[in-house]
C-alpha cells in the first residue's frame, strides 16, 4: 500500500513529465528563427524503414533564415527533400549535391495566430494531464483516509497536492506564455 509522501512524489512526477513533454512540443512549433527542432518529426526513408531526420544526417541552422542538413550518405539527399517536403511543414528543401538548405520564410500574421493556438493547445493538454495527476492523488488520498489515515492529515495532503498543481499549472502557462511572445515577435 502506498503511503502519502509515495503519492505525492509519485503525482510530482507526473507532473514533471507532463511539463517536460510539453516543453519538447514547444520546440517543434516554429517561431519564425530557424531551428533543427522544426524538422524533429520528419522521418526519412532510409532504405525502406521510416527514420528519423536527425538519425541519418547532422542539422544545424547557420542563421535565423535557413536550416543545413548534411546526411551521412549523399544517397540520402533526394529522400531527406522528399520527407520534409511530405511533412507538411510549409518549407521547400534545395540541395547543391553535398547538403539539404531549407529556407526558413518568415512567418505572416495569421500563421502566427495559428501557432499561438497550437501552443496554446499544448499548453491546455499538459493542464488535463496535471489535473489527471491530481485527480489520482486525491484519490489515493482517500483510501488511505478509508484505510485510517487521520482526516487533519488527509486535509492537509490534499491541501499539499492542490499547491503543488497550481505551482505545475503557473509552470505550463509561463512556458506557453513566452512561446507565444517568442511567436508574436516580428
Amino acid at each position: 500500500m502506498m503511503d502519502k509522501k509515495e503519492c505525492v512524489d509519485r503525482m510530482r512526477g507526473q507532473m514533471e513529465k507532463a511539463l517536460g513533454y510539453l516543453r519538447s512540443q514547444l520546440t517543434t512549433i516554429r517561431a519564425g528563427k530557424a531551428n533543427p527542432a522544426m524538422l524533429a518529426g520528419v522521418l526519412v526513408d532510409y532504405y525502406g524503414t521510416p527514420t528519423p531526420i536527425d538519425q541519418v544526417a547532422n542539422i544545424s541552422s547557420q542563421d535565423a533564415r535557413s536550416i543545413t542538413i548534411q546526411p551521412w550518405e549523399k544517397s540520402l539527399i533526394p529522400a531527406i527533400e522528399k520527407a520534409i517536403q511530405n511533412a507538411n511543414l510549409g518549407f521547400n528543401p534545395q540541395n547543391n549535391g553535398e547538403t539539404v538548405r531549407v529556407p526558413v520564410p518568415p512567418l505572416t500574421e495569421e500563421r502566427r495566430k495559428e501557432l499561438v493556438k497550437q501552443a496554446r493547445q499544448e499548453g491546455e493538454a499538459a493542464k488535463v494531464t496535471i489535473r489527471n495527476a491530481r485527480r489520482d492523488a486525491n484519490d489515493v488520498i482517500k483510501k488511505l483516509q478509508k484505510d485510517g489515515l487521520a482526516e487533519d492529515e488527509a486535509k492537509n495532503s490534499e491541501a499539499e497536492i492542490q499547491k503543488i498543481t497550481e505551482q505545475y499549472n503557473g509552470k505550463v502557462e509561463s512556458e506557453t506564455a513566452a512561446k507565444e511572445k517568442e511567436i508574436m515577435t516580428v
